[in-house]
């Protein structure tokens, strides 16, 4: 307080004392022994309302002793188990977390992690997934701006998330304790297996395998990958301890349709330790990409010959060529190519109307442009009698779908009647045309896609030539070919718009997250936010059925079934209010990825001890590890000495009691007789 505060506190001192001496000596008729009691209240009273009116600011100190933060982190994941250490780490935890001096030291934060970075509650060493890089952004989240110790228990085998060597706080030293035998085994493993998750009927696939080999001896296995009781291949490889890696490439040909389960296996006379990761199951689904096209044309031309060829170069399409007043079922066929339509094709096109095949349209100087302005609405033709010779410009921002230049500026022209073309609905133009190198701002190859229909346009005749030039190139059709099987490939696909659309996987890992997301859409295809989306999941073998809603995300409707068992499922996603259903199934794979491992990942974790200035233990030195926490100088308990100021008008309580000193005053006098 100011020495002004203090004076005005003196001051108020004299005049309440004044006060009460005027009211109850001065003024008084007889000087009782109650007028003391009544002068006391009195003066009390008065010095408290002046205190109020002075208001002197109070402050306040308070000391708080701070100590350092030590983070104990505990793997209960099932590789602990697997490695025989679940007991040992249980032991480690408790022995740690108990000791009095170091809680005496430090104030300790216990914490257990798997898949999931958790505080501490009991382990059971059942988690199916190590994610120990969350363990370390966990940490810094928590302890935001201090310098803290972390002991990990844990044997080092990360299975999912970024390197945790490099996610830990470097000046944050890290403890790990190494759980498991780290004697070296003889030990062959899948390290792992990449292939792509769909392939087509009739074609062949590969599939990339790197194998692990640990051990002091030269030893040779065998690698093979088996559908059922067939095996499909088989090789030797051979392993020596400077020679410990392998990569192994197959390719496999899909020969059935739907989700087809292959196994890959690692085979050795040699007795192993754990030979369960001598073995990793995958999945493919194979997909039904067969087609039939049919070339509608009115007359001959080498054109039609070369497009049958290119088309029929893919196993999977079947090209029928047919006269336009024989044309029957449009059913029958996936793509119509209309070769230089002219007025006979008018059955043609008012069949496709209600049909609504696909479409590749190709003009010329046979073709009738009056009759296809008649009949689409894509591109409006004012064509004369001339004819012209139009070379192709690639456009490379074309991405409607993928395609390579196959040097199409360097092709032969292509000849059709000279005039305007213009472009009505919405085109992706993939080749616009030249004359004699002057850009006519005008397409020679373009697609469209109307409510679910799609067509291409090639406006202009003798694209025989271009697959003649391009063998001329490269030695082979396969560049050219490629390319019409793209346009064929994109007119097959069907993208009429559903109400409903569900994603999943075809098939999971055992352990993995199995997310099933949905979107329902209204009448206009926005987004119903409203919508009660359920899905019944079947298992195929049991017949077992469980029913689950699907909750409310951002633009989506999730639904997580982890805890499946490995199997085949079949389900239905359902619309309540609409009925709009999906149905689909997906296999979950036995695979268990924390039974992969023999021995403790020693190298990562001595890497982990060094970047953060800490120090590797293994469990029978933990009294060393105790004994080096309590004596580091770096971690030490700090006092923090804090200070408050508050105004005096802000303490309620000397209200109240100024108001207790007036209404006891009263009382007093009431009961004496001095009112």
């Amino acid at each position: 307080m100011t020495t002004n505060t203090i004076l005005l506190i003196i001051l108020s001192v004299i005049v309440a004392a004044g006060l009460s001496y005027f009211q109850y000596y001065y003024k008084a008729r007889s000087k009782s022994k109650i007028n003391l009691l009544l002068a006391f209240l009195r003066f009390s009273a008065i010095f408290g309302l002046l205190l109020l009116l002075i208001n002197p600011i109070i402050t306040s100190n308070t000391t708080v002793v701070e100590k350092p933060t030590l983070a104990l982190v505990v793997d209960n994941s099932s590789s602990v188990a697997y490695l025989k250490s679940d007991k040992l780490a249980t032991e480690l935890y408790s022995k740690i977390a108990a000791n009095a001096d170091l809680k005496e030291k430090y104030t300790i934060q216990s914490f257990q992690f798997d898949s999931d970075f958790l505080p501490f509650q009991q382990l059971n060493f059942k988690g199916t997934q190590t994610h120990i890089d969350a363990v370390a952004k966990d940490l810094k989240a928590i302890n935001k701006n201090s310098t803290f110790p972390t002991v990990l228990i844990s044997d080092g085998n990360q299975t999912s998330g970024n390197d945790y060597v490099y996610s830990f706080d470097t000046s944050n030293k890290v403890f790990p304790i190494i759980l498991g035998d780290t004697t070296q085994v003889l030990d062959l493993k899948i390290n792992q297996l990449n292939v792509n998750k769909y392939a087509f009927l009739k074609n062949q696939f590969p599939v990339e395998v790197f194998l692990q080999y640990s051990g002091t001896k030269s030893i040779t296995a065998d690698f093979q990958i088996s559908q059922g009781n067939s095996v499909l291949s088989k090789q030797k490889v051979s392993f020596s301890p400077t020679k410990n890696t392998a990569v192994v490439n197959v390719l496999l040909t899909a020969n059935k349709i739907g989700s087809q389960l292959y196994k890959a296996t690692l085979i050795s006379t040699e007795k192993e330790k754990n030979s369960y990761n001598n073995t990793k199951n995958f999945a493919v689904e194979v997909l039904d990409q067969k087609s039939t096209v049919a070339i509608v044309s009115a007359i001959n031309h080498p054109d039609i010959a070369a497009f049958k060829r290119a088309i029929e170069s893919n196993a999977q399409r079947k090209v029928v060529v047919v006269n336009p007043k024989q044309i029957n079922q449009l059913t029958d066929y996936n793509v119509l190519v209309l070769y230089q339509p002219t007025a006979e094709f008018k059955v043609v096109f008012d069949s496709n109307k209600l049909v609504k095949t696909n479409t590749f349209i190709i003009t010329g100087t046979h073709t009738d442009f009056n009759f296809l302005n008649q009949q689409q609405n894509n591109l409006e033709f004012k064509m004369t009698s001339q004819k012209e010779d139009y070379l192709a410009a690639f456009n490379s921002q074309f991405n409607l779908f993928a395609i390579d230049d196959i040097g199409f500026e360097n092709f032969p022209p292509l000849q059709n009647p000279y005039g305007k073309i213009n472009v009505k609905g919405n085109a992706s133009v993939l080749l616009s045309s030249k004359i004699r190198n002057i850009d006519t701002q005008a397409p020679l190859l373009a697609f469209s896609e109307n409510q679910g229909t799609r067509a291409a346009y090639l406006l202009g005749e003798n694209s025989w030539k271009w697959r003649l030039e391009s063998h001329n190139q490269n030695d082979s059709f396969e560049k050219y070919d490629i390319f019409i099987d793209k346009i064929i490939q994109f007119l097959t696909s069907n993208t009429a718009k559903k109400s409903l659309v569900v994603h999943h996987e075809s098939f999971y890992n055992s352990g993995e997250a199995i997310e099933i997301t949905a979107q329902y859409f209204n009448k206009n295809y926005e987004f119903d936010e409203k919508a009660h989306l359920t899905i019944i999941l079947v298992n195929s073998k049991t017949k077992a059925s469980k029913s689950y809603d699907l909750l409310k995300g951002n633009n989506a409707y999730k639904v997580n079934l982890d805890g499946l068992s490995a199997g085949s499922y079949n389900f239905t996603v359902k619309e309540l209010n609409s009925k709009a259903s999906y149905s689909s199934r997906f296999e979950i794979l036995d695979f268990d990825i924390e039974n992969q491992f023999v021995n403790p990942d020693v190298v990562r974790l001595k890497q982990l001890a060094s970047l953060t200035q800490g120090k590797v233990y293994f469990p029978n030195q933990v009294d060393s590890l105790i004994q080096s926490l309590l004596e580091d100088e770096n971690y030490k308990t700090i006092e923090k000495t804090s200070s408050s100021r508050s105004p005096l008008v802000d303490w309620k309580w000397l209200l109240v009691l100024i108001c207790s000193f007036f209404a006891i005053e009263w009382f007093v006098r009431k009961y004496h007789g001095l009112l």
